[in-house]
């Protein structure tokens, strides 16, 4: 083995490693500078902590139905796509267009289904 690739392993390492520990740490860095930034302002450190308290997204009750739904349609589209490579010799590009086009397909039926349940609960409120 030379010496540049005895390099690899050692630049994979640091790399799998170094580069999320960058990122952590330029997100809690960044965080907490805003925050310095805000008390500078003038804002107590209450009002800091309820602004950033306040920013959280709200939950989305259907979001286990969509992940089900997307993970299903993937699966079914890399089955139809093993499928079809073992029967009739289909390329690759053909293969990944139905993996990509189940997957959509799969977001789109979440998207009606979540649509008529919210046209339901709007019906019902009314």
């Amino acid at each position: 083995m030379t010496g540049v690739e005895a390099l690899i392993p050692l630049v994979a390492i640091i790399a799998t490693f170094g580069i999320p520990g960058v990122i952590i740490f330029w997100a809690i860095y960044t965080k907490h500078r805003e925050r310095m930034r805000l008390i500078e302002k003038g804002l107590p450190p209450e009002e800091v902590k309820a602004y950033f308290a306040s920013e959280s997204k709200p939950n989305n009750p259907y979001s286990a139905l969509k992940w089900g739904i997307l993970l299903a349609f993937l699966g079914a589209g890399i089955f139809i796509g093993n499928y079809l490579e073992e029967m009739y010799d289909v390329s690759e590009g053909i293969i990944f267009g139905i993996i990509v086009f189940s997957a959509g397909l799969g977001l789109l039926i979440y998207f009606a289904t979540v649509s008529a349940k919210s046209k339901n609960r709007n019906i019902q409120q009314v």
